[in-house]
């Protein structure tokens, strides 16, 4: 496959911050919206952001509680958004657009992993839906809003894409749930969103990146028990970190997203997927441990993605 998955030595590795990424860089005046971003490695991102000069928007499904967390937070603003929820998109996206602002940086960090068998919506499977349907629509509805000539949007994907391509002949999990498999395929379908979002977005000026932040234990694992840490060997029984050098701090998992959002090393790039602060190496066949699968950045299942996701959600801001 020729690609243009290579590293470029960006001088950042995997224990860089989010704070050393974005050091000497101004976003005074810059509006950035970031999902999930009162939690993890979002919340993170928006502290890292303000203090950047930026103002962030934080949609949120529990928005007393992103309040909380975000509490003295100067130019933060949060309203209501379930990404589980097209209707709860629509009313997020109607609300921004009416205030007559532009986006310059979206980071689509919000998302479910390993949950039990969940449906949402039409009967989709829960962590396709949230995770990239639920995206994609309020990608598409914010279009007339994200800034042409230098905006970006910014997929937050996973290494766990390398669990699972898009089931072409069963996206719902409809024929035996596999909650690691449905986790993969979705965090695939967020490198793919990104890939061909790029495509259609470039001459614009409007650039996407996908990424995989790295390992870092936050509440993203609320739906992993005890004994399934322990039996992956990530804690003992007692709760602690068996191998706490293979874990990022939630500020180094914030830095590659904030590097996909604003680095000037990526100018005139895009549609790739990074790691570690740096585009990302195809991964070698077997059972590789990084790098980007495929499958993942293959432009004719991106293509395909978009259509289908278009068909199931009602909405591309791109329809001729």
């Amino acid at each position: 496959m020729s690609t243009a998955q290579h590293k470029i030595g960006s001088g950042f590795g995997a224990t860089s911050t989010a704070d050393e990424v974005l050091a000497g860089i101004d976003l005074s005046g810059k509006l950035a919206l970031v999902t999930g971003g009162y939690s993890g490695i979002g919340l993170e991102t928006t502290r890292s952001l303000v203090r950047a000069g930026a103002e962030v928007v934080v949609p949120a499904r529990r928005p007393e509680t992103a309040e909380w967390a975000l509490a003295g937070l100067p130019g933060v603003e949060v309203d209501e958004l379930d990404l589980g929820d097209l209707d709860s998109v629509r009313g997020f996206a109607e609300r921004f657009l009416a205030s007559g602002r532009s986006l310059d940086i979206v980071i689509d960090s919000a998302g479910i992993m390993a949950c039990p068998e969940t449906r949402v919506g039409d009967g989709w499977e829960a962590q396709f839906a949230t995770n990239h349907l639920g995206h994609f629509a309020l990608v598409n509805r914010l279009w007339p809003a994200i800034a042409p000539g230098g905006a970006r949007v910014v997929s937050v994907s996973s290494r766990g894409h390398h669990a699972s391509g898009i089931r072409w002949d069963d996206v719902h999990w409809r024929r035996g749930y596999d909650k690691w498999g449905a986790y993969g395929q979705a965090k695939t379908a967020n490198v793919l969103f990104a890939v061909h979002l790029d495509r259609l977005g470039r001459d614009a000026g409007v650039r996407a990146f996908a990424l995989h932040p790295g390992g870092i234990l936050t509440p993203l694992q609320r739906h992993l028990a005890q004994e399934e840490m322990i039996e992956r060997g990530w804690i003992d029984e007692h709760g602690n970190l068996l191998h706490p050098e293979a874990f990022k701090t939630p500020q180094q998992g914030a830095a590659t997203q904030v590097w996909a959002a604003t680095s000037p090393q990526l100018d005139g790039l895009g549609g790739l997927y990074l790691e570690d602060c740096d585009i990302a190496e195809l991964a070698p066949e077997g059972d590789a441990r990084e790098g980007v699968k495929g499958w993942a950045i293959d432009p004719e299942q991106a293509a395909r993605l978009w259509t289908l996701s278009a068909e199931l959600t009602g909405v591309d801001a791109f329809a001729s």
